[in-house]
């Protein structure tokens, strides 16, 4: 009876770990595949589980599968075509290297900074997370967030200013 309550406390946060990813644009079979991903991790770890917010590991794992999953995409090369490639070069030169020598700055940038504030930065400006969302991943009250992504935004543009001279 006791494994019943428990297999359903974990579909009901499950659910909510599938509605979260869908609201933040994870298609439909994408989110099931993370969610099925973040139950078998939970049922593997779970003797191991120090956080007393299971809503928020479960989140944090999918998050984490998520963006693992992504960067494997991301790393698969496809194939061009003459379309492809005459809109690509399109873009100037001057332009990609620029691109890429913001890019450095920034990563050099981050590099620097407070890894606590540096993950603040990412779940806020890459992943584009929601104040509330930060302080349920990161079992933070949302004031705490405010101040330390304030504190995060000052640390990043002090070394900023330093890495662009």
């Amino acid at each position: 009876m006791i494994e019943q309550e428990q297999a359903k406390i974990l579909n009901s946060e499950l659910n909510v770990v599938y509605k979260y990813l869908r609201k933040h644009g994870i298609s439909h079979v994408d989110a099931q595949d993370i969610v099925q991903e973040t139950a078998f991790k939970f049922l593997s770890y779970s003797d191991s589980i120090k956080s007393q917010n299971i809503r928020g590991w479960l989140i944090r794992v999918a998050l984490n599968y998520h963006h693992d999953q992504y960067r494997k995409k991301k790393r698969i090369k496809l194939g061009f075509n003459d379309e492809h490639l005459k809109l690509l070069s399109k873009d100037l030169p001057e332009d990609l290297l620029l691109g890429n020598e913001k890019k450095e700055e920034i990563q050099a940038t981050l590099a620097r900074i407070n890894p606590q504030y540096k993950e603040l930065i990412l779940l806020k400006y890459y992943w584009d997370l929601k104040y509330k969302d930060i302080s349920i991943l990161l079992d933070m009250k949302i004031d705490t967030v405010k101040t330390n992504l304030h504190r995060a935004r000052n640390q990043f543009i002090k070394f900023y200013k330093e890495v662009k001279e």
